[in-house]
């Protein structure tokens, strides 16, 4: 069964990203120009260069869990039980992603602790979706 989630981003840039989720494949934007990796995802040109020529670049999954945090205030009334965790993930190609921790919480996060992508199956108003999420590597 999908879970509940709040509504994701959709749109130019957003909607090819949640594409290849479906296809099982994190990738971001990168600059053809300037190399610059794009995240969040724009809609038409690298924000450090303004070029239009931006390609998909398939992601390794892997990175580091940086930081982390509990909420314990209730900001998702009917989408989390708190509390919930939140982790802050750089990929080892530079890109820093905002995820859920699966298979391990907070306390369970040591030194550098190496994560890998995988996907879980969702839901929002504009329908299922499968959402990018960290797992110990």
């Amino acid at each position: 069964m999908a879970e509940r989630r709040p509504d994701r981003p959709l749109g130019p840039g957003h909607d090819e990203f949640w594409g290849w989720c479906a296809a099982g494949e994190l990738r971001l934007q990168r600059c053809s120009v300037c190399g610059h990796l794009s995240w969040p995802a724009v809609a038409d040109a690298c924000e450090r260069c303004d070029s239009t020529e931006l390609t998909w670049e398939r992601m390794s999954g892997l990175g580091t869990v940086v930081s982390a945090c509990t909420f314990a205030r209730d900001y998702f009334r009917d989408t989390f039980p708190i509390p919930w965790d939140t982790i802050l993930v750089e990929l080892d190609e530079g890109a820093l992603l905002i995820s859920d921790p699966v298979g391990f919480t907070r306390d369970d996060i040591g030194p550098a602790m190496r994560v890998a992508v995988t996907f879980i199956e969702c839901e929002d108003s504009a329908g299922p979706f499968r959402l990018p999420v960290f797992a110990p590597a």
